[in-house]
């Protein structure tokens, strides 16, 4: 068995340096998916209807994720553990583009066209806008703040 390599271009992290990293991951995504869990309990969508629980969650999310990536790239200096707790466990738990696809597929394949199409527009677009706006606006106001 080859020993990892410590050094040049393919050198990488001992699998006890990520340790923190992957445990962050995925206590955040534990987190997340148990939040967005709960709003699908709270707010169950009934079968062949629009997926709206689902495309709020994705885009309160990726404003989320757009108001989290301002603040520790931007305005101050963050723990190395918030962005793989926070953005890619907690948010990227929380929201779920494969129940999106799912959805999609479900609805076109029940001949609910309309809702499956919209559906699949909708949600990539606003979930897009919502990321670039909240980041914006999160530029917008705490950037000037902290020159």
């Amino acid at each position: 068995m080859k020993a990892p390599e410590t050094e040049g271009p393919r050198a990488r992290p001992g699998t006890c340096a990520q340790a923190p990293v992957v445990a962050a991951v995925a206590l955040g995504g534990a987190a997340g998916a148990a939040a967005r869990y709960a709003a699908g309990l709270g707010w169950p969508t009934p079968a062949g209807a629009f997926p709206w629980t689902i495309l709020c969650v994705n885009v309160a999310g990726c404003a989320l994720i757009g108001v989290l990536m301002v603040i520790v790239t931007e305005v101050r200096t963050a723990h190395p553990l918030v962005r793989p707790f926070l953005g890619t466990g907690v948010l990227g738990g929380f929201t779920t583009f494969s129940t999106y696809a799912v959805d999609v597929r479900d609805l076109l394949g029940g001949g609910h066209a309309a809702a499956g199409v919209a559906c699949l527009v909708v949600t990539p677009v606003a979930a897009l806008t919502a990321v670039w706006t909240a980041a914006a606006a999160t530029r917008s106001v705490l950037v000037r703040r902290h020159p």
